[in-house]
């Protein structure tokens, strides 16, 4: 019985580039891309009291609706990121529901593979790449 090969950089055994277009997007540009978004969510709330509801009600809209039509959020695009399937495809209408209901309570987006694909991604079938 042979071990399974080791990856040498995340992605390698989904068949994506080590660099560059189409790769595993990394922690920082993801992160960058989070505090674009919750700013955004943030600041819209000011409209509602800065609630801390709204603006994690805002912060799941602004994902669910431009993950699906721009291939990722404002702050995905603004680090040169997108959302696809893992056959590099369209990502669909209710993948980005799932995965951003499982963004939203925070722990399956902190436990990740070797792939650096978090749970949230997992279970929707996407991965964050590179654009």
């Amino acid at each position: 019985m042979s071990a399974a090969p080791a990856n040498d950089y995340p992605g390698q055994r989904l068949g994506l580039p080590r660099e560059g277009r189409g790769s595993v997007a990394r922690p920082g540009r993801r992160v960058g891309a989070l505090f674009v978004d919750y700013g955004a969510a943030y600041l819209i709330s000011g409209f509602f009291g800065w609630d801390s509801l709204a603006i994690l009600v805002i912060f799941a809209a602004i994902q669910i609706v431009f993950l699906p039509t721009l291939q990722g959020s404002p702050g995905h695009r603004l680090f040169g990121l997108r959302l696809q399937r893992l056959d590099g495809a369209w990502a669909g209408l209710w993948r980005p529901v799932v995965r951003t209901l499982l963004l939203i309570v925070v722990i399956p987006a902190v436990i990740w593979d070797a792939d650096q694909r978090g749970l949230h991604d997992k279970a929707a079938g996407t991965i964050l790449v590179r654009s």
